[in-house]
């Protein structure tokens, strides 16, 4: 929360002590930085900081609120802030290091102040030993009537040395989507008015669904606000979002937090379920343009004339015994060209002269997921000129960053159309893909289909969010136990999962599931039942009975290649192996052994 918002109107007559008391409090600078750590909900890893401002502790001042109101009423809040910046900026550089970043909230009225524009906190940062790299400027929309044309030309000033910019409170003032649109901030903080209690709240689940969705298309990143439980930070993070802060992750404190709690550090450290997995390997090889290359012996000249001659000509790959070498960027060559005496200094000169010698070079059988992520981190221009693809390390052709683009957004689409809604696993048209995939390439596999012993009557008990929980631990646990080159998890429906794998320990990881499972849901129980070890409920019929904790069923089939010849056969002896694990007792793995090599097994 931005610092200025806190001053409300001001009062017609401030009192006097306190008009004295800030004066002291600013001549002596007894304001005290305290910082709020923002984590990373992909990562799991602190990202930075928010300053926030304390006043001394044994005066009615001490408190943010009171500290700004006295502020406002005594036309001392540019003065304030001012102090503020200094203060937090010199506690952040000693106490926090320089490899996180610190949100520095600035209200709208000081950002536009001359003073405050001509490199004042250039020079405040220069002698904390930080540089604009370091810093988050965070604007709150703290007034009724904003003139955005200046803030928006501040905001530019400002960028332009370097700095990002945040949009604090979201959600929470008149103008704040039309701040969003004018300024265009590099983060979007969401108020905590959305983010509490949003696990309970479907009105408020689509809110933030709609910001994320509104920051992705604009590339902005989003920080929920206000996270104090951990249903809070599960749905948030669920959802998409970037970034949390918030008293579950860290009260703001003098001394900055520098690693998260244990169990938060654990929690986020759990992969989300994101049914990422394509159904379909898709490689660059599908992206293969055919582009002549050019030789070392080739003439600036001759690339030049080349490009001229072709406008749709991009890039030239150059390539020395078949082998690619570098790359020749269209506007670069042009430019080169366009300056006064450069054909005569450069036209006859080896086209080496002018190429990229370290341009993005990947194999035809490298995965479309690894080439975006290459392409991305290697920055814009690539996306523009390219890259090349190989095949056994010989030239191929080249691949464009639009046709990557395309490719990769359909492969969300469609994972994203037949995800199941409460995992976003992949569901059963994925899953059934896969089998025929594995079937069709006459590969060995395992299906294993897994399902959740007495379920129900946990449901009717602890409620329908709680089963959501369950069942969601369940994916996620399922997920962590995966190798994504060996595996792949759908979930079926309800709290029916299947994993196939072609995993060597596939029994025994499935057993060492069935541990993690019974202790990981422990917390969802209170200590009467965990005691008793389950709970009665009433049966169709009205009577008590008594049913054990939820455990895991896994039935374990072996499909060899010509043993099956369709998905159905696979689903029907999977599901049958299921049913005989469902007998034994709690928390049992049962595995089919027709088809399967004759090795003993844990039963």
């Amino acid at each position: 929360m931005s610092l200025a918002m806190l001053a409300p109107t001001p009062c017609p007559t401030p009192a006097v002590d306190h008009c004295s008391l800030l004066h002291h409090i600013l001549r002596e600078r007894k304001l005290n930085p305290v910082f709020q750590p923002i984590v990373s909900l992909a990562g799991g890893s602190l990202y930075g900081y928010e300053g926030l401002i304390r006043g001394p502790s044994d005066s009615s001042l001490h408190a943010a609120p009171a500290l700004f109101q006295a502020a406002h009423q005594c036309g001392l809040l540019l003065e304030m802030e001012q102090v503020c910046r200094q203060t937090t900026l010199e506690h952040f550089a000693a106490r926090a290091g320089k490899s996180n970043q610190l949100f520095l909230n600035v209200s709208p009225e000081c950002l536009i102040q001359p003073q405050f524009r001509r490199d004042e906190t250039l020079e405040l940062l220069s002698s904390c030993g930080l540089s604009p790299d370091h810093i988050v400027i965070e604007i709150t929309e703290n007034q009724c009537h904003l003139d955005f044309g200046l803030l928006r030309e501040a905001v530019r000033h400002f960028r332009a040395l370097g700095f990002r910019i945040a949009l604090d409170d979201l959600g929470e003032g008149s103008s704040s989507l039309r701040l969003w649109s004018e300024l265009k901030p590099d983060f979007v903080k969401i108020d905590k008015h959305f983010i509490q209690g949003i696990h309970t709240d479907p009105l408020k689940q689509q809110f933030v669904r709609s910001i994320r969705d509104l920051a992705v298309g604009v590339g902005c990143k989003t920080i929920a606000e206000g996270v104090e439980t951990v249903a809070e930070l599960q749905l948030v993070r669920s959802l998409g979002i970037d970034f949390a802060q918030g008293y579950l992750l860290g009260r703001p404190h003098p001394q900055p937090r520098l690693i998260l709690p244990a169990d938060i550090a654990s929690l986020l450290a759990h992969r989300q379920a994101t049914g990422a997995q394509p159904r379909r390997r898709s490689h660059a090889g599908e992206l293969l343009q055919q582009v002549a290359p050019v030789t070392p012996d080739t003439s600036n000249e001759t690339v030049f004339q080349m490009f001229s001659n072709d406008p749709e000509l991009f890039a030239i790959p150059v390539t020395a015994k078949e082998v690619p070498i570098g790359l020749l960027r269209r506007q670069h060559v042009l430019e080169t060209f366009a300056r006064r005496y450069s054909r005569e200094l450069h036209g006859k000169k080896s086209c080496t002269q002018l190429m990229d010698s370290t341009p993005i070079i990947v194999d035809r059988q490298v995965e479309l997921q690894a080439v975006s992520e290459l392409v991305v981190a290697a920055g814009r221009k690539h996306l523009t000129d390219g890259f090349i693809i190989t095949a056994g390390g010989c030239y191929a052709g080249m691949g464009n960053g639009i046709d990557l683009m395309r490719a990769i957004t359909e492969i969300q689409i469609c994972a994203a159309r037949y995800a199941n809604p409460l995992t976003l696993l992949p569901g059963n048209v994925p899953i059934n893909e896969q089998i025929e995939s594995l079937l069709a390439a006459r590969m060995p596999f395992f299906a294993c289909y897994v399902d959740l012993n007495h379920f129900k009557p946990f449901n009717d008990i602890y409620g329908y969010r709680n089963g959501d929980e369950m069942i969601q631990l369940l994916g996620h646990l399922l997920v962590e136990m995966t190798e994504p080159e060996l595996d792949f998890v759908g979930h079926i429906g309800g709290d029916d999962f299947m994993l196939l794998t072609q995993s060597h320990d596939t029994v025994e990881r499935c057993e060492a599931l069935i541990a993690r499972f019974g202790m990981a849901i422990r917390p969802h129980f209170n200590s009467e039942h965990l005691a008793a070890g389950g709970y009665e409920s009433a049966d169709r019929r009205g009577q008590k009975v008594f049913h054990p904790l939820p455990s895991l069923a896994i039935g374990i089939i072996h499909a060899t290649p010509g043993q099956h010849s369709s998905h159905h056969e696979i689903a029907a002896a999977a599901t049958e192996a299921k049913r005989q694990a469902k007998k034994r007792p709690a928390g049992s793995v049962f595995v089919e052994r027709r088809g399967m090599a004759p090795r003993p097994l844990p039963q």
